[in-house]
């Protein structure tokens, strides 16, 4: 069993436009951190699955898919902040391909964890509309993958949590799972803040009530915020639903670097949150966890998470060396953290 396997998006550089945040720099920065370290050439890269339709109308309806395919033809945008290329139906394509390839890696006992760099992001991408930089939603499609019933490759998986820690909600990754009992969707964001969902009374709906959790925190929670909700909240959940893998949406949004939001973590910090969830699963689902690539915009910030990440993963050691901000945390968090423990009580 490999310790750990990884996905890079060959080509991806052709999904770019000018000027937008959204951009290759992001997953190169990623790579080149884990190089110079060594944690990046010494393990398996995995070539994505192929996405064909019927797999893409798993969680996509077919008219969106055929929106996007003809959008990405022309190279025209979804919305005022949603690009597309004539490549980029080609990349969406394999940054899913990638994540699933990822995902039953791990889940097929290959690797023990994995780290997928989805480039284009997805987590945005609803079941009938691309938004916010993501035209697949790559970790509910990975999910999707493992849940399928009588699976010629592998027994099905029953039940998984998805813990999403960027700093924007995943609107799409909910409202694929709102109404579904086989995944747990679990969000920490930033709040207000595009897309302005994820409310904290927001918990499913028929077979999926309570299947949803939702901690939407003010600016400047930081690493202690954070830390209590991560020890507090999130894990007590996945200690009553136990679920069989733990799929990880990860920005470097929420560190102080980011120009998009305010929540003050440091690569410490979120290092802290994913070696939780990592000794979660090595204590209840034989350490399977798998991390997707969602947000995160300046690159600083991008190649000290990535060590952040992988070191949890791994544990091996590491510095911070960005540290932390001049900004001091706030405390604001504390009234989100007591109303979602009564509504979860």
């Amino acid at each position: 069993m490999e310790d750990i396997v990884y996905f890079y998006p060959d080509g991806h550089e052709a999904h770019y436009q000018k000027g937008h945040p959204e951009r290759p720099e992001r997953v190169e920065v990623i790579r080149n951190s884990l190089k110079q370290v060594g944690w990046w050439d010494k393990y398996p890269k995995l070539n994505p699955l192929l996405m064909n339709q019927a797999t893409l109308e798993e969680i996509h309806s077919a008219d969106y898919i055929n929106i996007l395919r003809s959008a990405c033809e022309q190279g025209i945008s979804l919305d005022m902040d949603t690009y597309t290329t004539p490549a980029s139906w080609e990349v969406a394509n394999h940054a899913a391909g990638g994540g699933v390839a990822i995902a039953r890696a791990v889940w097929q006992g290959k690797a023990q964890r994995g780290f997928a760099l989805t480039r284009p992001p997805g987590h945005h991408a609803a079941i009938s509309q691309g938004m916010g930089f993501c035209l697949l939603n790559n970790i509910s499609l990975a999910a999707q993958d493992l849940l399928i019933q009588n699976h010629p490759d592998y027994t099905n998986a029953e039940r998984i949590a998805i813990i999403d820690l960027d700093l924007h909600h995943g609107n799409g990754t909910q409202d694929i799972f709102y109404q579904r009992e086989d995944v747990f969707y679990i969000s920490v964001h930033q709040s207000p803040l595009y897309p302005g969902t994820g409310s904290i009374y927001d918990i499913g709906a028929g077979k999926g009530k309570g299947k949803t959790a939702n901690i939407p925190v003010p600016p400047f929670t930081g690493d202690i915020g954070y830390q209590k909700i991560m020890d507090e909240l999130i894990i007590p959940i996945l200690d009553r639903y136990k679920p069989e893998i733990l799929l990880v949406s990860v920005g470097f949004d929420i560190h102080w670097m980011d120009p998009l939001g305010q929540l003050m973590v440091t690569a410490q910090g979120y290092h802290h949150l994913i070696k939780r969830l990592t000794e979660w699963a090595d204590e209840n689902c034989t350490g399977k966890i798998v991390l997707f690539l969602e947000g995160g915009y300046d690159l600083n910030a991008g190649a000290s998470c990535a060590r952040a990440f992988v070191s949890a993963l791994l544990d091996i050691p590491w510095k911070d060396s960005l540290g932390a901000s001049s900004i001091s945390e706030s405390d604001q968090w504390k009234p989100i953290l007591k109303r979602a423990l009564e509504i979860w009580a």
